[in-house]
This record gives C-alpha cells, structure tokens and sequence, in this order.
C-alpha cells in the first residue's frame, strides 16, 4: 500500500475520519490504531501521535460526531427563530434524521463507553452537553412564545430528549413494525409524540 502524506492537524482528521468509515462497514470491534492506520494509508505507528490509544480515538470520533449533530441543531435554531412551532418540530426530526443518515456516529455517541473515562477528554465532554444545551434553549424560545407551557424548563427538556431520543433508538434498532411503518412515517411519530406537550391545537409539519 502506497503511504500517504500528511499535514500533521490532516493526519487526525483523516484518521478521525478513516475510524468512522470502518464504524459504518465494520462495527466497533473492528475499531483499532492499526486498522485506522490501514484505513488511510499510514504506517501503522502514526496515529500513536495523535491517539494514545482506542479509547482516545473512539473520544475524538464522538467529539467529532457531536460537533456534527450540534451543527444541523444549530441551524433549526437559526433557521426557524421567527417560527417557534416549526422549530420544536425540525428540531426533533433533524435530531432523528441524524441517527438515521449517520448510524455509526450516533451509536458510538450514546454508547457509554467512554462513561468512566470522561475525566480524561474534556473536550469530548462539552461537546456532548451541546445538544441538550440547544435544546433547552428551543424549550427556552417555545415556552416564552406559548408553544409549551411554562414549566421547569430543563425537566421539560428532559421529557422531550427522553421522547426524540428513545423514539430515534428504537428506530435504529428496527423495533417498529414494518405495518406501522407503511401506515405512518416515523416522523410522523415524533410529530405526534410532541403534540402531546404542547399548548397549541396542533403543531406544524414540514412538507
């Protein structure tokens, strides 16, 4: 195999990128320094400059992961700040269609591995609290506008995390009935799910 050549920040990002490949094909088993090293076509002792080993690879490929989810978050936020309603909606849908478009990156996200080690990658730990810190900022924009009602905001949050994330689990892991599933989409789901916490009649959907 032909070694590439690297910038060293290129290096980490492509073996960053070369461990999420091998998540997708592979699964987490197949995970390691030498096969991410294989994977971009570097000797099999460059990633020790970067990782000091699995675990530190598999915190930058989460952090990476979080940072990507955060972003698509971000801009419902932005998108929909005149629109409340709709953005409580997108939001949820965006956060699901994630998991979906990205299945490797969201299982390995909310695995728990790295649960004992989160002392030791800071930076994978504020990552991680992102998404729920938007969150609470649209249960923030959405009580403030009369979309839900004025309760503790962060139980709240909870509830909806609880409802979008189970929802996006249990889709991932094939756990709705194909018959339900020709009969409604799963977003449709959600959206229903999310009427239940509202004030107003009924929420929007996206066409």
């Amino acid at each position: 195999m032909t070694k590439q050549n690297y910038h060293h920040g290129d290096l980490r990002n492509a073996l960053i990128q070369a461990g999420a490949e091998i998540l997708f094909s592979e699964g987490v088993g197949a995970l390691s320094l030498r096969s991410v090293a294989r994977k971009a076509g570097v000797s099999h002792s460059a990633p020790y400059a970067h990782f000091a080993d699995k675990k530190s690879l598999i915190a930058a490929i989460s952090t990476y992961g979080f940072h990507l989810l955060s972003d698509e978050l971000q801009f419902v936020i932005d998108e929909y700040s005149s629109n409340p309603p709709m953005m409580l909606v997108k939001f949820a849908l965006t956060y699901c269609d994630f998991a979906l478009k990205n299945p490797a990156y969201f299982k390995l996200m909310f695995s728990g591995i790295m649960e004992n080690e989160k002392g030791e990658y800071p930076a994978f730990v504020e990552t991680s609290q992102q998404g729920f810190e938007l969150l609470l900022q649209v249960v923030n924009i959405c009580q403030q506008a009369g979309v839900l009602a004025a309760e503790d905001a962060e139980i709240q949050a909870v509830n909806l995390w609880s409802l979008v994330h189970g929802h996006t689990a249990l889709l991932l892991e094939r756990q709705f009935s194909h018959h339900l599933l020709n009969r409604v989409s799963s977003g449709r789901i959600i959206w229903q799910g999310l009427q239940q916490f509202t004030k107003i009649e009924q929420l929007p959907f996206p066409d």
